[in-house]
């Protein structure tokens, strides 16, 4: 499909058929495509000033005060946001940090954790066979199980921090049970190790709550954020308390350092967007269109919808079942996807903003492919 242009929840082709989205670019569209706020917020910074420099010469209202109204909706001690990229990179400074702040160089992470691509998050992901051609990864780095109290024991005097997505993503939205994050934090916090928490796609209202950590009762000491951060344009950033984040700024001096970070047009878009998020209802909101969700895919070959608020994942028997939902669906202009690491996952992320005739619509056509599909 060739894209002409994006409104809300459509994506338009240059044939002129347009396609329900209900994946809203990885979950990175949290306000739909051409969001006005979003998009105005834009026009108004490019036409002022596009890039400067983002080491600290220049003072740019943007970055500065999108990180203000981040601290004011996190719980304390995150008080401090260091913008970077993408989310991938802010996944590398925060495993810079702990290990600047505990002196370790041990990291776990999960089984079937996805945090990212680039050198040091492809060292935390849990998947052997994507790692192998590019190995030898950074050292020191082991998994532990997601879910499983018995491995919380491997958190020693060692780790220099425990890596967990709060709601795993290519693992198939797998949900957090028996306070297990809590549990790893009273861990970390007696051996002396710290929380990073992923929150690159669970975060910016995607669950119901602004951040899904909010959910499960626990604080990271590190939180890393990323796609719906921006409203749709590139971002990333990782935050933690103002003594925690300090260590970066000596020995050495700058201790991490990115070109584009806190650009003035991207922030200008992701503050926007956390505007919109925390000025109207729509994380409220998107607990009930969970709840539409779950109500309108009722069908005896979906076992069971994983994931909370509008991170959902619709589970079928077998990969092959849910690759035919999803390029049947394309062709029924409905745009799906896959899991990274789940292949009988149905991914069903659509942006926040998305209508409840939008929900309906979608869902019957889904159930109507999977009856088509049951009786053949």
């Amino acid at each position: 499909m060739e894209v002409s242009h994006a409104r809300g929840s459509y994506i338009y082709d240059t044939n002129g058929d347009k396609h329900l989205d209900f994946v809203a670019g990885v979950s990175a569209c949290s306000l739909g495509h051409s969001h006005p706020r979003v998009v105005n917020a834009i026009k108004e910074q490019v036409e002022k000033y596009q890039h400067v420099m983002v080491y600290g010469e220049y003072v740019q209202s943007p970055a500065v005060e999108l990180t203000k109204l981040l601290a004011k909706h996190l719980p304390d001690p995150l008080e401090t946001t260091y913008l970077v990229n993408s989310g991938a990179e802010a996944i590398d400074g925060s495993i810079k940090l702990a290990r600047r702040a505990t002196g370790r160089s041990e990291i776990l992470y999960a089984h079937n954790a996805y945090h990212g691509n680039t050198f040091g998050a492809l060292s935390v992901m849990g998947f052997e066979e994507r790692k192998k051609p590019f190995g030898p990864l950074v050292p020191n780095c082991h998994p532990i199980h997601f879910n499983a109290e018995e491995d919380i024991n491997k958190i020693t005097e060692k780790t220099a921090a425990v890596l967990l997505e709060t709601i795993q993503g290519g693992a198939g939205f797998i949900v957090p049970k028996d306070d297990y994050l809590k549990k790893v934090k009273q861990r970390c916090e007696k051996v002396g190790a710290l929380l990073i928490l992923d929150e690159i796609q669970p975060g910016f209202g995607r669950t119901g709550k602004l951040f899904g950590f909010q959910h499960f009762k626990v604080v990271p000491d590190i939180l890393v954020l990323g796609k719906g951060m921006g409203g749709g344009m590139p971002i990333g950033a990782f935050t933690a308390s103002k003594e925690l984040m300090a260590l970066l700024s000596d020995n050495p001096k700058l201790g991490h350092i990115t070109t584009f970070g806190g650009n003035a047009v991207i922030a200008s878009a992701a503050l926007a967007t956390l505007q919109e998020l925390t000025e109207t209802e729509l994380i409220a909101q998107t607990l009930q269109k969970e709840k539409l969700m779950r109500k309108y895919l009722q069908h005896p070959l979906i076992s069971e919808i994983r994931g909370k608020g509008l991170m959902l994942a619709a589970m079928v028997e077998t990969g092959d079942l849910a690759t035919e939902v999803i390029m049947r669906c394309k062709d029924l202009n409905l745009i799906l996807f896959w899991l990274l690491f789940e292949p009988r996952a149905i991914r069903i992320t659509p942006p926040l903003t998305i209508s409840n005739d939008e929900i309906k619509k979608g869902c019957d056509i889904i159930t109507d492919v999977l009856e088509e599909l049951q009786k053949k």
